[in-house]
């Protein structure tokens, strides 16, 4: 669903009712305000992180969707700065779809899973036209440890760990204009865990975290702003790109939920949000543009700041440094 559409549909489910005082306190993070997963503590020590994903298919290859989805799944408890246990699947398929298909799907989705340490230990499925698959994950984290959204501060650096245009390189594969190499860099970068990125965020002191995906990066961008009160300014010539993304860009290639990302960012922020003329268009409609099993989004202390970059490089994956926090509540696209 569209950021706004969303918004509409929870505004009446904030504060259940008949929700018990111990649950309410144990509750740390919930439908209060948007975050990636909900967060329950169990004792002083422990709290679960659980969250839900699941798609259609964004590739031909039936393992390879079946990997993007856990991924992409798993990416919200590492947003919240835990760590996964276990999965329970999640599955749509119509009633006469090939099952060596099916199986290697599911396959996957249990072979990422146990790349993240974790397993998975059942599920459930339907018959559904249109094929989805997906998890239901369920991570644990320390309570004084979780990363929210609204854990900006006003002077941090904000860093990115996976470079966007899964979006404009999916959908261009749809249209079968894709280059092979291109499609092939943007798998890679789906099939990526956040958990490296996870432990440093947490290794420097983080607070604010957001994985990207559907809302793209202004969109979960704006959830940080709108639940921190803190802007953020994001340099265009910093962000990373996927090799061949902002030809395809360049060449219209948007999912529908580029221009429905950009439309609630015009209503939410108004002049709050700021794009820098300079700014090619191509670059401006990449950064609402949905992006699956795309990188985490967390800022840092200025004063720790400097050794990001390197725990990155040691643990052998790339991450960018692409801006700061404001202290007035904006989004600012910088050239």
């Amino acid at each position: 669903m569209a950021p706004g559409d969303l918004q509409e549909v929870l505004a009446g489910l904030r504060r259940p009712s008949g929700l018990s005082a111990e649950a309410e306190r144990n509750l740390l993070v919930g439908l209060g305000r948007a975050d990636d997963a909900a967060v329950y503590r169990l004792s002083a020590d422990l709290a679960i992180v659980e969250t839900v994903d699941f798609f259609p298919p964004v590739v031909d290859d039936p393992w390879t969707w079946g990997a993007v989805a856990a991924v992409n799944a798993m990416s919200d408890v590492y947003a919240m700065g835990g760590e996964v246990l276990f999965a329970l699947a999640v599955a749509g398929f119509p009633r006469d779809f090939d099952k060596a298909i099916i199986t290697e799907v599911f396959r996957g989705g249990a072979d990422k899973v146990a790349e993240a340490g974790g397993v998975v230990g059942g599920g459930h499925t339907v018959v559904d036209a249109e094929p989805k698959y997906g998890l239901c994950v369920t991570g644990r984290v320390h309570p004084d440890h979780v990363l929210i959204k609204g854990g900006l501060r006003p002077g941090d650096r904000l860093f990115l760990s996976k470079p966007l245009g899964t979006g404009v390189i999916t959908t261009a594969a749809k249209n079968e204009k894709a280059p092979l190499d291109v499609l092939d860099g943007a798998v890679r970068s789906m099939l990526r865990l956040n958990r490296v990125a996870a432990r440093v965020a947490a290794q420097f002191g983080a607070l604010g975290a957001t994985d990207i995906t559907g809302f793209g990066l202004l969109g979960h961008a704006s959830e940080m702003v709108q639940a921190s009160g803190a802007g953020i300014a994001v340099s265009a010539a910093r962000l990373p790109l996927l090799p061949g993304a902002r030809a395809l860009a360049e060449a219209g290639h948007f999912s529908g939920g580029m221009k429905r990302n950009r439309g609630y960012l015009d209503t939410t922020f108004g002049s709050r949000l700021q794009i820098d003329p300079a700014v090619p268009d191509a670059i401006a409609a990449m950064l609402t543009e949905a992006e699956t099993s795309g990188g985490l989004l967390f800022s840092i202390a200025p004063e720790r700041a400097g050794g990001v970059l390197d725990a990155f490089a040691a643990a052998g994956e790339s991450c960018a440094e692409i801006g700061e926090v404001l202290a007035e509540p904006v989004i600012h696209v910088r050239a």
